[in-house]
């Protein structure tokens, strides 16, 4: 394989990345006008990151429900509760799909 394909393809993935986070972006912004655009913008960076093998980002991967790829905003769409029983954990519910994400709460650990 050509040494310049792995170069081309750093680049392409670079541009994905930066036309995955603006579609995001674009999403959040437009969310409240016209929730089915923002959803459309949604499933195209998804798209956009599955045929370039990019990693969403992580602060947006926890704004968009796996299941129906709709963003996730609190109070409208999705439901947040805390959970402090053994491992303290954050639930996140999509009230869309109904699909739950459980994610741990770090403690701190006290210095002696």
């Amino acid at each position: 394989m050509p040494s310049g394909h792995i170069h081309d393809m750093k680049e392409v993935r670079e541009i994905a990345e930066r036309n995955i986070r603006e579609l995001l972006d674009l999403a959040l912004k437009i969310f409240h006008k016209d929730r089915e655009l923002a959803r459309r913008y949604v499933d195209m960076a998804f798209r956009i990151a599955m045929k370039t093998r990019t990693r969403i980002p992580k602060e947006y991967k926890r704004l968009v429900c796996r299941k129906c790829r709709n963003l996730l905003i609190p109070g409208v769409n999705c439901r947040v509760r805390l959970q402090p029983r053994r491992e303290p954990h954050v639930v996140v519910t999509c009230l869309n799909c109904g699909r739950m994400v459980r994610y741990l709460i770090k403690r701190r650990r006290k210095s002696s």
